[in-house]
């Protein structure tokens, strides 16, 4: 009977320090394997675009291509909801929502009503919001003040035009004129900034005629209208409008009214001339503050910046087509000229 007692207690002492010692060795497997996990996170960035024009396109690539250098490789550590409302302020906010649900890491929000959207629907959720393509961030209720961090989840690149300059070029191109049209979408917050700034600088210095449109399908009716009424055409940069550029180009090409804007990309497809933002480097631009957000920073604490390149392009083929010597001033001066 005593042999039979040592057996079992010889057997529940050997039982009991195997399993402790199959404790210790899950403890320490479950405690090398947090940090693991941690450095493995993948980030979820949602990008909201109101519309696709090659200027907004532009923005959204050159996001892409700073994020990777910047070291947020997609598949490895990052993954990108590219959205686009196509022009549709509902959209946006239903886009910015669904963001908002899914509680994304960061928002990238591309143009003014993007940029609303998205600032809206996170409001009092603590998930960052990053505008660019934004003219008038103040205006646009994003930010209260400029040079100071916004103190809530919102910061970004503005990219205020350079308005006053681009009325100067226009009246380098044409010093007689008196009569400027301009067509814009007064539904959108930068548009209606911009044009407010462009009548206050030509008070005293011409006439300003407006046309609005609502909707893209209403652009080539409202060009049409500025015949016979304007000696020039300016398109500030609003995305409405630029959406369905190629429709004012070709109106102003065939009623020969010279055409200027303030986006780049549409002086690639015609118009005369511009001195514009770049927005391929205003989404770089925009990825340095996301990543510095990724990497732990507060978008509350870091203050909005100002878009640091700007471009003067030249369409030397259309201003020949509308019989405009361009002055050997501004060729000179120009950081392209297209031929």
């Amino acid at each position: 009977m005593r042999k039979l007692f040592l057996l079992i207690t010889t057997a529940f002492l050997s039982l009991s320090l195997l399993l402790t010692g199959c404790s210790g060795t899950n403890d320490q497997s479950q405690g090398e394997a947090s940090p693991q996990d941690d450095s493995k996170k993948v980030f979820k960035v949602g990008i909201s675009q109101f519309v696709a024009h090659p200027a907004l396109d532009l923005d959204r690539q050159g996001f892409l291509d700073q994020m990777k250098e910047e070291g947020f490789i997609e598949g490895e550590n990052i993954e990108f909801d590219i959205k686009n409302s196509q022009g549709d302020p509902n959209l946006a906010k239903t886009i910015a929502d669904k963001f908002a649900t899914d509680k994304v890491d960061a928002i990238l929000a591309i143009t003014t009503p993007s940029s609303q959207a998205a600032a809206m629907a996170t409001k009092n959720t603590g998930i960052p919001v990053v505008y660019i393509a934004v003219s008038d961030a103040v205006g646009a209720g994003l930010i209260s003040e400029l040079d100071k961090p916004s103190g809530t989840n919102v910061t970004g690149v503005y990219s205020a035009d350079p308005v006053e300059e681009q009325m100067d070029l226009i009246k380098e191109f044409q010093p007689s004129l008196q009569k400027l049209g301009v067509i814009y979408n007064a539904g959108e917050a930068n548009s209606a900034s911009n044009v407010k700034r462009v009548k206050e600088y030509l008070k005293d210095k011409g006439e300003v005629v407006e046309v609005t449109v609502a909707s893209s399908s209403e652009v080539q009716a409202a060009a049409q209208s500025l015949v016979g009424r304007a000696e020039a055409v300016f398109m500030p940069q609003d995305n409405t409008v630029m959406s369905a550029v190629e429709t004012v180009i070709k109106v102003c090409q065939d009623n020969d009214i010279p055409f200027y804007t303030g986006d780049t990309e549409s002086v690639k497809k015609g118009a005369l001339a511009t001195l514009g933002n770049d927005e391929y480097d205003c989404g770089r631009q925009g990825a340095t503050i996301v990543a510095r957000i990724l990497r732990g920073e507060e978008a509350g604490e870091i203050v909005s910046e100002l878009i640091r390149k700007r471009t003067l392009l030249i369409n030397n083929a259309a201003a020949k087509e509308y019989g405009i010597t361009v002055p050997q001033e501004i060729l000179d001066r120009a950081d392209q000229v297209l031929e």
